[in-house]
């Protein structure tokens, strides 16, 4: 403070402020003989005051650094506090606008148009996946979170646009894990009258771009990898990846012979798994993780990809391309089927599969076809994965870094337990299951409070009783503290 008055900044603000605290400064703006530039305060307002202490990290004299908010899931439940406290998440999610917007960028210079469409579907199309399913009331019907855009961007080329792109967030009612949240933002590009090849030259110019404008270079840290992004990319077909990576030429096998093969490499498969998922699950296992440099995987078989168009030299595959990085898949894009008839018929080879028991089959979407029965011009289309292309662009491992706000399980309210039952908790942590009557006995409680406690940790679903061969036994479930 300025002045020979002293009061207000040592009964104020030494006493009265603490980390955290907003406050509004009035004051002349000067430089120190050190050069450096403060402000000569006279006045200062506080304008929000904190009522929880920030955890910042201390640091003592030999260098051991303590109290850092450093635990995942306080950081994920937290991430208003994350932000504050730990600099380098901030750069991270400030590294995602700046890859978002280069994308736009790319796109906006060739006259692509941003588009926005449904996030609430009656057919769940486009992915083959399990999908979130909710009612619409007023119209009393269900509807599905979509799974993809990817139906609603080609009804748009249908409708006359020759290009059109979507940052869509997409939701797929399946497993968690540090590649997967059940939410996820997914870009969607539709481009009319080209095909999977000018798809990869596009991809490779938009990532070595990307890299670019968000690191300064094509070459990326990633893990223990460097991992460049320059153009160009190798090209490899999917059913010449596996024999490459398994010494087996599956090429030519029938479904039977393919579940065979899979088992004897020691791929668990089940009987509702039809050619496409077979060579998905070869392919998952024994081949993808090899892929760190960026890579294209070409070719796929019809099975798998029932919304991609017939490979013009054999009728077996079909003119799509998966993007591999660092062992998983960025990217998948195909030259679109417009042949509505073919189209019809692939659906309904899904809809054999989803009787077979496969609950990830696709749906049959009547005014899709609708749609293609109107024309639809050659096309290509890609979706890139943006949190795991975001995962690499800022070298971090876990899905959960690159959103603000990843899915988490409802935090466990924490237990109040008497005195007593603590005693009792205790002796079960060390000895459990054990006896009734051994278990009182250890614990020194008179009846009361013995079958009072009893109750309160079975009744709170911190311990249970079990049935024994020589009576009753009492075992600790779970501590809730």
């Amino acid at each position: 403070m300025s002045g020979e008055d002293k009061t207000l900044y040592n009964e104020v603000y030494k006493k009265l402020l603490d980390i955290g605290d907003i406050i509004g400064i009035e004051g002349t703006l000067f430089t120190t003989q050190v050069g450096q530039q403060t402000i000569a305060v006279k006045k200062f307002d506080v304008l929000n005051k904190t009522l929880r202490p920030l955890p910042l990290p201390k640091t003592d004299a030999e260098g051991n650094t303590y109290d850092e908010f450093n635990d995942p899931e306080l950081r994920y439940r937290q991430r208003y506090v994350d932000l504050i406290v730990n600099p380098k998440v901030k750069e991270t999610f400030i590294k995602r606008t700046k890859i978002t917007n280069s994308i736009r960028e790319y796109f906006n210079a060739k006259d692509y148009l941003e588009v926005e469409t449904p996030i609430l579907q009656p057919i769940p199309g486009g992915a083959s996946a399990r999908p979130f399913m909710t009612h619409h009331n007023a119209l009393d019907i269900p509807l599905y979170l979509r799974v993809a855009n990817e139906l609603y961007l080609k009804r748009l080329i249908v409708g006359g646009f020759d290009g059109v792109y979507e940052f869509s967030k997409d939701f797929r009612n399946e497993g968690m894990d540090r590649t997967h949240n059940p939410e996820f933002t997914v870009m969607e590009l539709y481009v009319a009258y080209k095909d999977y090849f000018w798809m990869m030259d596009t991809t490779e110019a938009l990532l070595e771009k990307v890299a670019l404008d968000s690191n300064g270079s094509s070459a990326v840290s990633v893990g223990e990898h460097t991992i460049d992004f320059k153009a160009p990319y190798p090209r490899i077909p999917i059913l010449k990846a596996i024999e490459i990576h398994t010494g087996i030429d599956v090429s030519e096998m029938d479904e039977v012979t393919l579940r065979e093969t899979a088992k004897g490499l020691g791929i668990e498969v089940d009987e509702t798994m039809g050619i496409g998922k077979l060579v998905d699950e070869i392919f998952g296992e024994k081949c993808e993780h090899h892929y760190i440099q960026p890579t294209f995987i070409t070719d796929y078989p019809k099975e798998m990809s029932p919304l991609t168009k017939e490979h013009r030299s054999n009728p077996k595959l079909t003119e799509r391309f998966e993007l591999m990085v660092n062992g998983k898949e960025l990217a998948n894009a195909y030259t679109e089927l417009n042949d509505p008839i073919d189209q019809r018929e692939r659906f309904e080879e899904q809809m054999k599969l989803s009787e077979k028991g496969d609950d990830e089959a696709m749906f049959i979407d009547q005014d899709f076809l609708r749609a293609l029965e109107y024309g639809m011009p050659p096309t290509s289309g890609i979706g890139i994965g943006i949190d795991r292309l975001v995962m690499l662009m800022t070298n971090n491992s876990s899905i959960q870094e690159v959103l603000f706000f990843p899915q988490m399980r409802p935090e466990k309210k924490a237990v109040e337990l008497t005195e007593e039952e603590k005693a009792i908790l205790s002796l079960l942590k060390t000895n459990s299951p054990i006896e009734l009557a051994q278990l009182k006995e250890q614990a020194g409680l008179s009846n009361k409070k013995w079958d009072v406690s009893l109750k309160g940790l079975t009744k709170k679903g911190i311990a249970k009783v079990e049935k024994t061969e020589d009576g009753y036994g009492y075992q600790s479930i779970k501590s809730l503290e």
